[in-house]
Formats: structure tokens, C-alpha cells, sequence
């Protein structure tokens, strides 16, 4: 029998019954009730400190931990996946058609089941600290040929590791929160001092970032084919980005300014568990990865993702992209473990970007530099056209696995740019 919730669950809602992911939230309405994990299911929240208090979490692991009584997932992530499939069964069964212990208590069910629309939803996680992947080859190949030409595009060292970069964690921001266009240095031009002021070329990433779980002590490296229990979940991720900025710096330390002003996440943290259904191959790899990369399984997901442009001033959005998280060439696995090769310590919170997910066609690609071609086209949005993002534009991701009449999505992830500070 399919599973079903006593909850009303719309058909196109990301928040089935086979999905249950994790947030933090605070009441809208009531100020004295501090923050708390919840996950989503339909239109609701359910309030997982109120279904602790009330003993329905009665498995050896979490029913003697006050991780639901904290203030962001840390704890729990710490917990490992033993409680986390554990915590999930758990809500499966109190949430089901079937379980009369949620669905024919009154009173529990008027104080833990919320309205989305009464709550606020805040960074799930303490994030200490942030890297981000540059894993997708379609993505590498066109930044390559833009900036070095078509010969050699994409650097050799590429196809042996995921190349990455440690980004600033301070500066990443949950859906919804305005970001400020940053002021920075851009290239000269011929013999004048280099430009200051407001980037002309800002841009989003089109990302989803793993969550980390359990960590490793330093010195001691996760094997890749036990990473997989190292991440607690994904979340959808937009880097925004200061290409003028970025192009000018990046030389030869790499991104910095261009990168650290914001990144913002998706507040749903949808579990491993919850997308097992919908792994897929992940692309052949060629030279074969070193064996510390060699995995015995190597998947993907099959996310689909879109992102919407709203031009400032208008009401309708237009959707400038289509693509899926199965276009990775390093699967999340893989990051993790090199992640760690070389002893580097992991800890729970710690967020792990993918780096741009682009695509083989010019409809897939997941940026303005490559869909204008760094603004050597433009892209229309209805009356308007844009090359790089404006003054009131709002970028809106998205995320969704379709099941067999049921959705496992991320919901969106959102942010609109604001003028630069005075």
C-alpha cells in the first residue's frame, strides 16, 4: 500500500509524505517562542520539539537527546544516520493515514502541525565552515573556452580531482534575504588604474550544496565509499557572483571578493534518504579517478532544477533555465572524500557546494556568464533583456524529484539584489 499522510498534501507539492525534510523555524506571530527544528509536510510544519516533549519519538536514539530542542540541526546532524533513519521511520508512521497517535490528538496536533504562512524559516544550520566544488564539466568547459578560448578549455588537473575553493560561511544568507550588489575592483582599461564601484556584472550560480554530518578527526580521511554517511543531506545554493570583480582577483589565489558578499541556501534540508529512490548513474569518468576516488557505487541524483528571473518592476517571472543535478562529473561522494584526503577535518554543519550545474545545451546552463556568453548576447525576459543582473531583479532556483504520484523538491531558494551601499 502507498504511503499516504492524514495531512492534505496537494499533488504539486515538494513536500510529500516521502520527502520530510528538515528546517529551523521561529513563529511568525509569537516572539517568545524561540526557534526549533521542523519538517515540512504539505502546507505544514511540524514542530519536532513538540513531538518530542510529547514522547512520540520513542527509539533508543533520539528519545533520550534534546537535539529537537535546539536552535539549529547541529546536534542531530552529529547524531549520525542511524538517527537520522531512525528519526525518519519515526515521522513516516506519525504522519501516515494509518497512526492515530498525531491524527486523533487534538490538542498535539493544533500545537505541532503549523501553517507555512505563520512561521518564519531561518538557517537550518551553524555552518562553520564552506567549500565550494567546481563539479560540472559542461559548466568547466564553458568558463574555460570564455575566458582561454576552445583549444584547451578545461585545465588537465580537472579530470583527477574536484578542484574547489574555501568560501566565507559568514556570509550565507537563508531564502528570501535581499542581497546588497557589491562595490569592488574590476578590470583596467588600457593604460587607467583599475575600476571601483558597484559590479557591473553580477550574476547567480545555480547550486546545491551538501550538509555534512558526522565529521572526521583531523588526520584521519573518510573513505569515499563511506562518505555517503557523512552527509546528512542537500539544500538548494545560489553563489552569487561579481564576475567583473571575480576575473580581475582571481589570479592566482582565486575567488575572493567576487564570491564572499553573499550565498544564499533553500531552508529545507532534503535528507539522502529522501532522494534514494531517485539515484541515478553518475557520468562515466575518463582518465579513471586515482583509487582513493574510485568508488563502487558512483550516483548521481535525478534533481530536476530550474531558476526564474523576476525583472525588477514586474510581476511575472520567466524562467531562463532548465537542468539537473545528474549532470555532475564528481559526485558529492567524491568531493567529500578528497575533501578529507589530505586530513582535513570535517564537522557537522560544514556545507559543501557542488559549483555551478550547467547542462550540455545552452538552455541548461546555469549562469548569466554562460547564458549571455559573458554578455556577449542577451537574454530576454519579456519586455526586457538583461546580460547581467540589475537593481531589483530577483532570482528564484528551484528543485523537484518527481515520484510515482508524489514529489521529493527542495522548494525555492530566492534572493533579490538591492543597490550597492552609498
Amino acid at each position: 500500500m502507498a504511503l499516504t499522510a492524514f495531512v492534505e498534501v496537494k499533488p504539486d507539492s515538494h513536500f510529500s509524505i516521502h520527502n520530510l525534510p528538515y528546517g529551523i523555524f521561529k513563529h511568525r506571530t509569537d516572539s517568545t517562542v524561540t526557534p526549533r527544528p521542523g519538517v515540512a509536510i504539505g502546507d505544514y510544519v511540524l514542530d519536532l520539539s513538540a513531538i518530542h516533549s510529547a514522547a512520540l519519538f520513542d527509539g533508543p536514539l533520539i528519545s533520550g537527546s534534546d537535539c529537537f530542542h535546539q536552535s539549529n540541526l547541529n546536534k542531530f546532524l552529529e547524531l549520525g544516520r542511524p538517527a537520522w533513519k531512525e528519526a525518519r521511520a519515526t515521522l513516516q508512521k506519525l504522519l501516515s493515514s494509518t497512526e492515530p497517535a498525531l491524527q486523533n490528538n487534538a490538542s498535539l496536533r493544533q500545537k505541532a502541525l503549523l501553517p507555512m504562512d505563520e512561521v518564519e524559516m531561518l538557517l537550518p544550520i551553524a555552518i562553520g565552515d564552506y567549500t565550494d566544488f567546481f563539479s560540472s564539466m559542461h559548466h568547466a568547459k564553458n568558463c574555460g573556452t570564455i575566458f582561454r578560448g576552445p583549444e584547451n578549455p578545461i585545465n588537465p588537473n580537472w579530470f583527477h580531482l574536484p578542484i574547489a575553493y574555501h568560501g566565507r560561511a559568514s556570509s550565507i544568507v537563508i531564502s528570501g534575504t535581499d542581497i546588497i550588489r557589491p562595490r569592488g575592483q574590476g578590470h583596467p582599461s588600457g593604460n587607467s588604474p583599475p575600476y571601483f564601484g558597484p559590479s557591473r556584472k553580477l550574476d547567480f550560480e545555480l547550486e546545491m550544496a551538501a550538509v555534512v554530518g558526522p565529521g572526521n578527526e583531523l588526520g584521519k580521511p573518510i573513505d569515499v565509499n563511506e562518505a555517503a554517511d557523512h552527509i546528512f543531506g542537500v539544500v538548494l545554493m545560489n553563489d552569487w557572483s561579481a564576475r567583473d570583480i571575480q576575473a580581475w582577483e582571481y589570479v592566482p589565489l582565486g575567488p575572493f571578493l567576487g564570491k564572499s558578499f553573499g550565498t544564499t541556501v533553500s531552508p529545507w534540508i532534503v535528507t539522502l534518504d529522501a532522494l534514494e529512490p531517485f539515484a541515478c548513474d553518475a557520468p562515466n569518468q575518463i582518465p579513471p579517478p586515482l583509487p582513493y576516488l574510485a568508488e563502487k557505487v558512483s550516483k548521481n541524483y535525478d534533481i530536476s532544477l530550474e531558476v526564474q528571473v523576476k525583472p525588477a518592476g514586474q510581476e511575472e517571472s520567466f524562467t531562463i533555465t532548465r537542468t539537473n543535478f545528474n549532470h555532475l562529473y564528481w559526485t558529492l561522494t567524491q568531493q567529500l572524500a578528497h575533501h578529507t584526503i589530505n586530513g582535513c577535518n570535517l564537522r557537522p554543519g560544514d556545507l559543501l557546494g557542488t559549483g555551478t550545474i550547467s547542462g550540455p545545451e545552452s538552455e541548461s546552463y546555469g549562469c548569466l556568464l554562460e547564458l549571455t556568453w559573458n554578455g556577449t548576447k542577451e537574454l530576454s525576459l519579456g519586455k526586457t533583456t538583461r546580460k547581467f543582473l540589475e537593481d531589483g531583479d530577483e532570482v528564484i532556483i528551484s528543485g523537484c524529484c518527481k515520484g510515482n504520484g508524489y514529489n521529493v523538491g527542495f522548494g525555492t531558494c530566492s534572493g533579490k539584489i538591492v543597490p550597492s551601499m552609498p
